[in-house]
């Protein structure tokens, strides 16, 4: 049954409802990175409507010891991965540095698992070097992830980091903003239940969903990204 309060259909709707407010990009050089799976949907219609190279961004929550909706921190995959912790909620719940690295070599493995996976769907990694890099999930709730992220593209050369989201609280905009990311995010609301909540249609995307996606995009000839009738038909 639809949510009554549903801003979007699914996520590729939402990816749409994003695009004008990126249009500033478009013959920027920018890279669009996606989260995935979430943000997958999403970033695919941003980039094929400005032109815009993609990427996946392999982002992994390290979640606390039986709370896993508590962000205890967050690790973003590269030769020298970027791990960011909430050190005050780490104190606060007494978790050991021993823990945390258990926990952080467990989500290092399913990022591998994944970069395995999708790989066969992407050519070699592209880096942000030089270049305004846009960050796009499904959504926030936390924002714990997403701050990570834009740490490890500004560290790695990202001349400005826009990140692109459906819908958010206003306090995971404000920790963004604070970190020197743009936030372009068209539904800030509180209360905030879940990121799902927005969306019509929300299912859980499989790893084959997330390749069929990208392989779509990588096939598409690059005249047709700029049609919009096209998009309408897809």
């Amino acid at each position: 049954m639809p949510i009554a309060h549903a801003k979007f259909i699914d996520r590729r709707d939402a990816g749409r409802f994003l695009i004008p407010l990126l249009s500033k990009w478009k013959d920027s050089g920018a890279v669009v990175f996606a989260l995935p799976r979430g943000g997958v949907p999403a970033a695919v219609e941003i980039a094929r409507a400005l032109s815009l190279p993609l990427d996946l961004l392999y982002v992994r929550k390290i979640a606390a010891p039986l709370e896993p909706e508590l962000a205890l921190g967050a690790i973003v995959d590269g030769a020298d991965p970027d791990i960011v912790f909430n050190e005050a909620l780490v104190h606060k719940l007494g978790v050991s540095r021993v823990v945390l690295m258990e926990l952080t070599k467990l989500e290092l493995k399913e990022i591998e698992r994944r970069r395995a996976s999708y790989g066969t769907a992407l050519t070699s990694p592209l880096m942000p070097t030089g270049r305004p890099a846009i960050i796009v999930d499904d959504g926030l709730a936390t924002g714990a992830t997403v701050r990570a992220a834009v740490k490890a593209l500004r560290r790695r050369g990202a001349t400005h980091v826009i990140v692109a989201v459906p819908v958010a609280p206003p306090d995971a905009v404000a920790a963004l903003v604070a970190e020197g990311a743009e936030v372009v995010c068209p539904h800030v609301c509180e209360p905030f239940t879940s990121v799902g909540s927005f969306y019509h249609d929300f299912p859980q995307l499989t790893d084959n969903q997330v390749i069929a996606s990208i392989e779509a995009f990588r096939r598409e000839p690059a005249e047709k990204r700029n049609d919009p009738k096209h998009h309408a038909q897809t």
